[in-house]
């Protein structure tokens, strides 16, 4: 007999997360939304109409920071069972932290040699330099997103360790509002610095290399400090005082008996798994796909500058803000998770049908309105299913399953990015239109929403906790048998 046999005797009772510290928890995620911006509004705008680098090409580089996905669930894994610098998940939230936010300045290095090279040839072509600094991007993307999975996966693991099923919703609308903080934040002081890059009103694609790396290397200096910064301040103290993942455990080394072998049999013991594994990918491709398209969509067809591009991050921000406020606190807790999914959904479709319409109008307002719409069902949809995530989450094996969905999402965010290129390159070859080139992805974007609304239909949350919570029993029986 030890003391870990009397778990009343050996544990301190955790005290319940305050909304401060809520708040607080959230500085991380608007440190996520301030390097999205980076890496997604602003890179992705320079690449493709400024330096000429094909669509296909951009996305493709810029989405291998999330093929790179699978790696989230070893990474949760380890945050269940092996501590680092002493903490189950802080370790891993500030070392990726100060790796990402270090890879994403070299990336633009990189960018501006490619760039350099394709200027020079007068267009993108397949010789050894240009390949070579592509490698080297791709290369740095890769770390990028290493170290994103790295953090990101323990730390919504985190949410999970301190809060309870009645509690979540609206943990999750602000911790995840915090995110769109961070891209409001990043689109409007971006749109500020960036202002001067083309004062003149020079044509898209004709500004010097010189006048677009000062300021924009001067952001991606300042920005990672930022982000470190705000990792710190986030994660302090939180874990030892309000974490609850040994107490929901039958002893306290019970997560280290589970390995990732035995993690991956009890993450495949449901089917509701595979049915709500496919229904995150599908609606996370829906809400992605314009994401390297968006920005080029607002320079060729409506005639819009680098800053004010940029700044359509921020209306989508305060769209999503909106949506993530009243879904977290007022729509969720009402309707249920489940029917509040259905209606973003749904609301997300109708969004882009009215993307589309504003380039048929020439009307820049109403792109305007459309990306604050386009934000707010955002909100909704996003809300409604990372809530039934959590849910879809057992607390055993926290750190295994969020780097399942943590997967899903990445891998489909990916894909995303880098079916928006193609299809974009490919409708411009077929139709020379940029409006019908950037329309097809919008209404791609539209149809699928409205599969992962039937996919969604199909979900059972007390199917997949009875059989999950039985295939935990049945490792941990195994365990001891041997």
């Amino acid at each position: 007999m030890t003391i870990n046999d009397y778990p009343e005797i050996n544990r301190s009772p955790k005290r319940e997360v305050g909304l401060l510290t809520i708040f607080r928890l959230g500085l991380f995620n608007m440190a996520l939304g301030l390097m999205a911006v980076l890496t997604l509004a602003v890179l992705n705008r320079v690449m493709i109409s400024e330096l000429g680098i094909p669509a296909t090409i951009t996305a493709g580089v810029l989405a291998l920071s999330q093929f790179i996905a699978p790696a989230r669930v070893w990474f949760g894994q380890l945050s269940d069972s092996k501590p680092l610098f002493g903490r189950y998940r802080t370790g891993y939230i500030r070392l990726g932290a100060v790796i990402f936010s270090f890879a994403v300045f070299l990336a633009v290095q990189a960018v501006w040699q490619l760039g350099a090279i394709t200027r020079d040839n007068g267009g993108w072509s397949w010789d050894l330099p240009t390949i070579g600094w592509a490698s080297i991007l791709g290369l740095i993307m890769v770390i990028y997103g290493l170290a994103v999975s790295a953090s990101s996966t323990p730390f919504t693991a985190l949410l999970v360790d301190i809060s309870d099923t009645e509690n979540r919703s609206k943990l999750v609308a602000i911790v995840w509002s915090m995110l769109m903080v961070g891209i409001v934040i990043g689109g409007i002081s971006g749109s500020i610095l960036l202002k001067r890059i083309n004062p003149g009103g020079i044509e898209a694609g004709q500004i010097p290399l010189e006048n677009l790396q000062a300021p924009i290397n001067s952001i991606f200096a300042i920005v990672p400090f930022v982000v470190i910064a705000l990792t710190l301040i986030a994660t302090w103290g939180v874990e030892k005082k309000y974490s609850r993942f040994s107490d929901r455990n039958n002893n306290e080394t019970r997560e280290d008996s589970i390995t990732l072998s035995e993690s991956l049999k009890v993450l495949t013991s449901s089917r509701q798994t595979g049915i709500f594994f496919s229904f995150l990918c599908l609606i996370t491709i829906s809400l992605f796909m314009q994401e390297a398209v968006l920005e080029p969509y607002g320079g060729e067809v409506f005639g819009m500058s680098i800053a004010d591009t940029t700044q359509l991050n921020a209306n989508w921000g305060v769209g999503i803000l909106i949506g993530y406020s009243l879904t977290g606190f007022l729509i969720a807790p009402r309707l249920g998770k489940k029917l509040t999914t259905r209606m973003g959904c749904l609301l997300v479709a109708a969004s882009f049908g009215l993307i589309i319409l504003s380039g048929l109008t020439q009307e820049e307002n109403i792109l305007r309105l459309a990306v604050v719409l386009f934000g707010a069902a955002a909100g909704m949809a996003t809300i409604g299913s990372i809530s039934l995530m959590l849910d879809f989450t057992l607390a055993e094996t926290a750190g295994t399953f969020i780097g399942a969905w943590g997967l899903a999402q990445a891998m489909s965010r990916a894909f995303a990015t880098l079916i928006g290129g193609i299809v974009l390159d490919i409708t411009r070859a077929i139709f020379t239109i940029p409006l019908i080139a950037y329309g097809s992805v919008f209404a791609l974007q539209a149809l699928g929403m409205i599969v992962a609304v039937i996919i969604l239909n199909r979900i059972d949350i007390k199917e997949f906790q009875e059989n999950t919570g039985q295939a935990i029993a049945t490792v941990m029986e195994g365990d001891l048998d041997s």
